[in-house]
């Protein structure tokens, strides 16, 4: 059975930094994205940063330029590095991996980030 289990969310200050990371741990079949979400209280989960099998990435713009993700083939582990953090980052951070050509998509349970001004 695949697992996604996410950590490294927490407190911080404005400002502040915080690095996330998502293990993942079961037979995944050639996986193809890995990505991270977030959904903040009332409001849509929404793509934070993705990377490619090639290492290509993409950001969303509100976080462009503060966060970088990064990915460790070998140990299949996803990691956001986060720093600049801003109140409106506050949310439940989740890890998504899909694999199989597209056919299979996991999810990890959320790690919650909350940014105090």
């Amino acid at each position: 059975q695949v697992q996604l289990v996410e950590s490294g969310g927490g407190l911080v200050q404005v400002g502040g930094s915080l690095r996330l990371s998502c293990a993942a741990s079961g037979r995944i079949s050639g996986i193809n994205l890995m990505s991270w979400y977030r959904q903040a209280p009332g409001k849509q989960r929404e793509l934070v940063a993705g990377i490619a099998n090639s290492g290509i990435t993409n950001y969303a713009e509100s976080v462009k330029g503060r966060f970088t993700v990064s990915r460790d083939n070998a140990a299949n582990t996803l990691r956001l590095e986060m720093n600049s953090l801003k109140p409106e980052d506050t949310a439940v951070y989740y890890c998504k991996v899909l694999a199989n050509f597209g056919r299979d998509v996991y999810w990890g349970q959320g790690t919650q980030v909350t940014v105090s001004s």
